[in-house]
This record gives C-alpha cells, sequence and structure tokens, in this order.
C-alpha cells in the first residue's frame, strides 16, 4: 500500500463535481490554479463516466484523450478491474462543460496494460475503445501521439475537470480548466519525491522508467483529473506526451505531479488498436 511509504500518495480519480456558484471566465479556476479552456481548443478531451445508483445519473470520474476515432486512452487506475464491464461506461466528447448535455457514447471493449498492477508501479493506461466511430468536427479531433524527443523546456499544458484544491471541486458550470506545467527530469522528480519522504525510502524508486513529471508552482492536476492529457508544443503541434497518473497534493510546491510517458506505450497502443479494429 502507498501509505507504507509515509506519504499521502493518491491517484487522481474519481472526483465529482460539486455545487457551488457559477464563476466568470477570468477567476483562476479548476484544475489547480487553472483557467478555463475555449470552446474547442482541446478538441481530443473526454470525460470517462460511471452511472452512480444513488444520484441516479452518470458521473464523471475520470479524464481521457481520443487518440482515433474509435479509441480513447486513459489511466488503468480509472477502470480498477480488467473484467470491467463496459456497458458501465460511457464517455462525454465535444464539449467544454461536463454536463452539457452532449449525448453520451458506449463504450464496447476496455483494454488495461498487461503490466499494471498499481499506478506507482507503472504502466498505469487503459485503452477504451467506442462503440461507434466519432464523427469529426471542430470539438472532436484526435490528438496526435508523440513520438520523437520531448525537450525539458518545452510549453506544456494539462486540462481536466478535476478539483480545484483537496475537497473542493470545480464549481458550475463545469467548465474544461486548462494549466501550463513545466517538465520535470526524472531524475529530479525522484529526488524530489524522496525529499518529500524524508530520505525514509532511500531503497524506494518513485519515478518508473514510463513515467514523466511534470509541475509549476500552485499549478497541476487534483482528484478527478486523471487519465487526462498532458500535451506539449513539439514541432510546431500539440503532441500528448502524457497521462495524469497520481501524485502527493495537488499543486504543491517541489512535488510534481507524475504522469504515464505515452511514448513508453506507443508499441502496446499500435498492438492492440490493430488487435482489435
Amino acid at each position: 500500500m502507498l501509505s507504507r511509504l509515509g506519504l499521502t500518495l493518491f491517484f487522481l480519480g474519481c472526483s465529482v463535481a460539486g455545487s457551488s456558484a457559477p464563476v466568470p471566465d477570468d477567476v483562476l479556476v479548476g484544475i489547480v490554479g487553472g483557467r478555463n479552456a475555449p470552446q474547442g481548443k482541446w478538441p481530443w478531451q473526454v470525460s470517462l463516466r460511471k452511472y452512480n445508483y444513488y444520484l441516479t445519473s452518470w458521473i464523471h470520474i475520470c479524464g481521457g484523450s481520443i487518440i482515433h476515432p474509435q479509441w480513447v486512452l486513459t489511466a488503468a487506475h480509472c477502470i480498477h478491474e480488467r473484467n470491467a464491464d463496459p456497458s458501465a461506461f460511457r464517455i462525454h466528447a465535444g464539449d467544454v462543460y461536463l454536463y452539457g448535455g452532449k449525448k453520451l457514447l458506449s463504450v464496447s471493449q476496455m483494454i488495461i496494460h498487461q503490466d499494471y498492477v498499481q499506478g506507482v508501479l507503472g504502466s498505469d493506461v487503459a485503452l477504451l475503445k467506442l462503440e461507434k466511430p466519432l464523427n469529426r468536427s471542430a470539438n472532436i479531433k484526435p490528438v496526435k501521439l508523440i513520438s520523437g524527443s520531448l525537450e525539458v523546456n518545452s510549453k506544456c499544458l494539462v486540462t481536466g475537470w478535476g478539483m480545484v484544491r483537496i475537497h473542493a471541486s470545480l464549481p458550475p458550470p463545469y467548465r474544461l480548466q486548462q494549466v501550463q506545467v513545466q517538465i520535470v527530469d526524472n531524475v529530479i522528480c525522484e529526488q524530489l519525491y524522496h525529499n518529500a519522504t524524508r530520505h525514509h525510502h532511500q531503497d524506494h524508486r518513485f519515478i518508473q522508467d514510463d513515467m514523466l513529471c511534470a509541475s509549476s508552482v500552485g499549478h497541476g492536476t487534483c482528484y478527478g483529473d486523471s487519465g487526462g492529457p498532458l500535451v506539449c508544443s513539439v514541432a510546431g503541434s500539440w503532441k500528448l506526451v502524457g497521462v495524469v497518473s497520481w501524485g502527493y497534493g495537488c499543486g504543491l510546491k517541489d512535488i510534481p505531479g507524475v504522469y504515464a510517458r505515452v511514448q513508453s506505450f506507443l508499441p502496446w497502443i499500435k498492438q492492440q488498436t490493430q488487435r482489435f479494429p
């Protein structure tokens, strides 16, 4: 268990948007220290929903990215069980407003990475196949996957409908949030997590090779952002480089958020999408 490490490390999924007063477009709200995302700016962003019988509605639990008209990439820990029923999940696409009335899309198949055990051990990725291909529009487009090198100083942003901070949900009208973060070298990120544990776990490796770190003081991801996209500007276009995975706190100083490194999973993504065309 993560608690054995003496840290309150957590996965960043499973948030339900709460209720509060609407906020103006220019107020810093959302993800953590983020701003309202323009409609159509991040057309690959989706919300993964699960039915809540108590609330009798489909509730946002995680984010995800459209990588193909019929495939969504998200975090494995958002699904939890390898034998989970696809009919228990839905996808919301094409709108920055979380509950904007768009028709929810059915999922026909879910594939969790075969090496996934729990997020802090790596392989925290899953593929969701939609029942029907999406029609491309200004607000619905697949994101390109990074295949080349990524500069540490690249411009990167993360998006989601997660909490503003721990115990504070994104307020109505539940608009998608965006925030700029900076890539942190894995070696530095590893050291920062050891610093956070006061070096009580010298033999434990926090940051695996298939992970990527990114942060900015007072900015980052929180509960409900899991599975969502970290995109960076590479050669003049946005590329998907990370999948929101886990972290310690939300937007804390010197504690980067941790992402599944998309480049590490390119062969697996290609294999699975070709295996189930």
